[in-house]
């Protein structure tokens, strides 16, 4: 058997075991790990919408709120595995290929890849924090935010590569919330085995919540070209300011309120893609 042979063999191999029940299973557990980390995120900033200060409402707030309970750590290290396989499955779409006619195409792969990058962060966080190094996982997202925007703008053509940074996750934000008002995500689930009914809440969730989650990213995505075009990293803001910011516009706390019932609602359809994904 010569080399081409055997690595056709190989690559066959892997992507047999990147579609198989392991993998499957590693992909619902890390979906279902973001639903809960999103549901809790979004309760806190419901609380802070409702005049109560509470703690941060990011992901160190939802792990502070985690460890607090009851069997809290248990669940701490439950959701850093969840997460690990979340980040396997994306890096098995990487290497691989997603499922679906495209999934082989060099943009997908390489949004995959990125999608891999930020779910290792995450999984690290929370498992760091399960361990203990709770300065690791449970750090404010504000402080970490302005600590790395003051670090890169120190950088050669720092306030570019910031703008630019900004820039890119504004346009992340829009196009999370317009494929979610598209749903988009129906290419996705099994809608066949789900009931009229199964649907309709599906549809609020899914386009509830990522029109929410998309509306945060790309008000994240604003402050950082702020900070960008006036050099200031203060101005830059991370999941808890961001949420904040909200209670400043004319709405006031209704805003804030109605976004973070959105996030609420995107961690339900987490759940909902666990359940009903297409594999």
């Amino acid at each position: 058997m010569n080399a081409g042979a055997l690595t056709h063999k190989s690559r066959t191999k892997g992507r047999r075991m990147a579609r198989g029940p392991a993998m499957e299973g590693a992909a619902r557990a890390g979906l279902t790990a973001r639903g809960v980390i999103y549901v809790l995120v979004g309760a806190l900033a419901v609380r802070i919408g409702l005049g109560d200060g509470g703690p941060q409402a990011d992901r160190g707030g939802a792990l502070a709120e985690v460890a607090g309970e009851p069997f809290g750590a248990v669940v701490l290290w439950a959701l850093g595995v969840g997460l690990v396989g979340m980040a396997l499955w994306r890096l098995s779409e990487a290497v691989f290929g997603a499922a679906g006619k495209d999934g082989g195409k060099p943009k997908k792969r390489l949004l995959s890849a990125g999608r891999c990058l930020f779910y290792s962060v995450v999984a690290w966080s929370v498992l760091a924090f399960a361990a203990g190094a709770g300065g690791s996982g449970s750090g404010s997202s504000d402080r970490q935010s302005r600590d790395f925007t003051a670090r890169a703008l120190e950088l050669p053509a720092g306030q570019w590569l910031v703008g630019l940074a900004g820039a890119g996750v504004v346009g992340a934000g829009l196009w999370i919330g317009g494929r979610a008002a598209l749903r988009k995500y129906h290419e996705h689930l099994r809608l066949g085995a789900m009931s009229r009914r199964v649907r309709q809440g599906v549809d609020v969730t899914g386009v509830g919540g990522g029109v929410a989650r998309g509306l945060v990213f790309a008000t994240a995505g604003v402050f950082a070209v702020r900070a960008a075009v006036a050099y200031e990293p203060d101005r830059a803001k991370g999941m808890d300011d961001t949420l904040r910011a909200f209670k400043d516009t004319p709405l006031g706390p209704s805003l804030l309120v109605a976004v973070a019932v959105g996030l609420v609602l995107f961690g339900v359809f987490s759940f909902a893609m666990a359940r009903w994904r297409k594999f």
